[in-house]
């Protein structure tokens, strides 16, 4: 009996203990993630481009003087529109001035002393005649004639050559065209053959850019391009590739092409800055960065944030994960896995991938911690304020 009464005290004892024990808490829910995405737009259309170039003239000469001397005068400037024929610069005519001074006067004796020669040629052959001189004085005043005409003969170009050279210290343009670049300053001393202006054919207009190298190798060599004037985005014209530097430039790593502008407008003036583009049409994809995709063990894949009211989906398996989470907001979501195939082998060399099939027009597409997600997991939209 008092064994009982011993055991029932101990029981009694123990429940009032048990009672002051708190409650065990429940696993804290893991914490919502937040993501960047982009909506998933396909495209059926790719554009080469745009790249910034300027109108250059197809033709165009750097004229200088055939001879050396002082700049005395530039009649024309950057941007001049000139006819054939008009004159552009002028050296100083004293020094040539001279020259064709002496060269008259070299003719003009050398002329006496050809008339000389021929006189004493005549005189003695008809001594001769009378048997007063000899043959060999003969022949010495034959000889001294034919030197005094070659000389004669040589002055007259002499003469001619002065003249040219007077001439010559005038620049005058070989065809109608404008100037593009300026090279000398009045004062200036020139040698021959020194660039003193650049005259451009205004006619033949192109289209320069500069291509980066990686790129130079796919661009279409008969595609018709669309140039567009930087000032005036509205007005637009065609070019095609006429020539492609077969070299890069050892700074830039670029690569000229030149266009050949097909009935351009008014517009298009020499040195107008433009820019220069292609579309093609393709086969429908959607371009997503290269961070979207998710490819382990052979499987490409993206995570897709379904559309539809936030939270919807899959209810029962994230219940648990969000209750009593106090970051939960309506603009909480989630994510699930989905394989798409790819247009190529992987990344194109801007960091972008084309995906042909497995998305949807609209879809959000997760660009960022693509390989920290798991499917089904609560995620918040980065862009949402709520």
């Amino acid at each position: 009996m008092r064994r009982a009464l011993l055991v029932g005290a101990a029981v009694a004892g123990a429940f009032p203990l048990a009672a002051c024990q708190p409650p065990q808490e429940a696993p804290a829910p893991p914490p919502v993630r937040p993501v960047l995405t982009t909506l998933a737009q396909p495209t059926d259309s790719v554009i080469f481009g745009p790249f910034a170039g300027t109108v250059e003239p197809r033709y165009q000469s750097q004229l200088g003087f055939q001879i050396g001397g002082r700049v005395v005068a530039r009649d024309v400037t950057v941007g001049d529109v000139v006819k054939k024929g008009q004159r552009l610069a002028a050296l100083d005519p004293i020094v040539s001035r001279f020259d064709l001074n002496r060269a008259e006067a070299e003719l003009a004796d050398a002329k006496a002393q050809a008339e000389n020669a021929s006189a004493t040629e005549a005189r003695t052959r008809r001594l001769l005649e009378g048997n007063n001189v000899t043959q060999a004085q003969l022949d010495a005043a034959v000889a001294r004639r034919d030197t005094a005409q070659a000389r004669l003969a040589q002055a007259g170009a002499s003469l001619q050559k002065a003249r040219d050279q007077i001439g010559y210290t005038e620049l005058h343009a070989d065809f109608d065209g404008v100037v593009t670049q300026r090279l000398a300053e009045i004062g200036q001393v020139v040698s021959p053959g020194q660039g003193i202006v650049t005259l451009a054919r205004p006619e033949t207009r192109e289209a320069v850019v500069d291509i980066p190298e990686t790129l130079a190798g796919a661009m279409p060599k008969d595609g018709l391009f669309t140039v567009v004037l930087q000032s005036a985005p509205e007005i637009t014209a065609r070019g095609r590739v006429r020539e492609v530097a077969p070299f890069a430039e050892s700074g830039t790593r670029t690569r000229r092409v030149r266009l050949t502008l097909e009935e351009p407008g008014p517009a298009f003036r020499l040195g107008a800055t433009i820019t220069v583009a292609l579309e093609r049409r393709i086969e429908r994809r959607f371009i997503l960065p290269a961070t979207a995709l998710l490819d382990t063990e052979g499987r490409r894949s993206v995570w897709i944030v379904p559309a539809g009211q936030p939270g919807e989906g899959k209810a029962d398996d994230r219940a648990d994960d969000r209750a009593g989470d106090p970051a939960d907001k309506p603009s909480n979501r989630y994510v699930e896995r989905r394989d798409v195939t790819l247009e190529g082998d992987g990344p194109d060399g801007h960091g972008r991938v084309a995906v042909r099939t497995g998305l949807k027009p609209g879809e959000r597409v997760v660009v960022a911690g693509v390989h920290s997600l798991r499917d089904g997991q609560t995620v918040r939209l980065a862009d949402d304020r709520n």
